[in-house]
C-alpha cells in the first residue's frame, strides 16, 4: 500500500505526537514500515520552510525537531521525483493541486490529509483522499 500525507498531516504530528492519537499512529506506521510512505521534495521543501514562517508554529516546533523530522522522513519515504510539467486545476484551491499530483504520479492509494478542499474529492484516479481517523479505522486497524 502506498500513502502520501499532506503537509498538515506532519505539522501536527510534530505539535502533539501523543500516541493514542490517529495522526501520531499513521505516521508512526509510515516511518515503521507498514506501509510505503511517498515523500515528494516538493512536499518536504514546503513543511521545511512553512514553519519558520508561520511565527504560531516556530514558537512550538523548533529547527532542530524540524530539521530531524525531515531527516527520518527522507529516511524512511519513497521519494517522488520533482513534476516539471504543468500541474492541472483540480481541487478548489490550486495551492492542492500539487499534493493532488504528486499523489497520482507517485501511485498512492491513499492522500492522508485534514484540509477540506482534497476532502471533498474523496477519489481522484484511483487515489483514495480520507482523514487520519478514517485511515486509521478503515485500513490500520478495521
Amino acid at each position: 500500500m502506498r500513502v502520501l500525507f499532506d503537509t498538515n498531516i506532519f505539522i501536527s504530528y510534530l505539535l502533539n505526537r501523543r500516541a493514542a492519537s490517529s495522526i501520531a499512529q499513521i505516521v508512526e506506521a509510515g516511518i515503521l514500515g507498514e506501509f510505503t510512505l511517498l515523500m515528494p521534495q516538493a512536499l518536504l521543501e514546503e513543511f521545511s520552510t512553512i514553519i519558520p514562517d508561520k511565527p504560531y508554529l516556530a514558537a512550538r516546533i523548533t529547527s532542530s525537531e524540524m530539521k530531524q523530522f525531515a531527516a527520518i522522513l527522507s529516511a524512511h519515504s519513497e521519494m517522488i521525483p520533482m513534476i516539471t510539467e504543468p500541474i492541472p486545476a483540480v481541487t478548489r484551491d490550486p495551492k492542492d493541486d500539487y499534493l493532488l499530483a504528486y499523489a497520482v504520479v507517485g501511485e498512492a492509494d491513499y492522500l492522508i490529509t485534514g484540509d477540506e478542499d482534497l476532502l471533498v474529492l474523496q477519489r481522484v484516479q484511483g487515489v483514495h483522499i480520507c482523514r487520519p481517523r478514517e485511515f486509521v479505522e478503515q485500513v490500520l486497524n478495521p
